[in-house]
């Protein structure tokens, strides 16, 4: 078994999507290990999405994702980060494959609905930012 990390961004849980994309989830085959509901801070924003500092689309990526609730989540499954991200979809909610969440639930590129880890690596250290460990088990 596999663990991943997701979030419902705020721009899904504002439209009242978060329940729909929950149930996806859960249909798709993955273990809710922990979720909580959090408004994120500038600070944590930024921290989280470090990595594109550098990006043009940085400031705008840290305001989206303060303003409102987002769902975090832990999820489990076998190959749970390549199976998250097919039910995601692509990042482009236009270029998604039908029933994803992001072809359902996203608007464009920058309001898409979810995130979710890349690779199990990166999963490990995006369930630290936010879980403890004890959460996880």
């Amino acid at each position: 078994m596999q663990k991943t990390f997701a979030i419902i961004k705020p721009d899904a849980v504002a439209a009242g999507n978060a329940g729909n994309i929950l149930a996806l989830i859960e249909k798709s085959g993955f273990k809710v290990l922990a979720m909580r509901m959090q408004r994120l801070s500038r600070a944590e924003a930024e921290g989280f999405y470090a990595v594109h500092k550098e990006r043009p689309f940085f400031g705008e990526l840290v305001e989206f994702m303060t303003e409102g609730p987002v769902v975090l989540l832990a999820l489990e499954r076998e190959d749970a980060v390549a199976k998250w991200r097919e039910v995601m979809g692509a990042t482009d909610p236009a270029k998604a494959d039908e029933g994803t969440v992001r072809k359902l639930y996203g608007t464009n590129v920058g309001r898409n609905a979810s995130h979710g880890s890349d690779s199990p690596e990166n999963a490990a250290i995006e369930l630290a930012w936010f879980f403890r460990a004890s959460e996880l088990s």
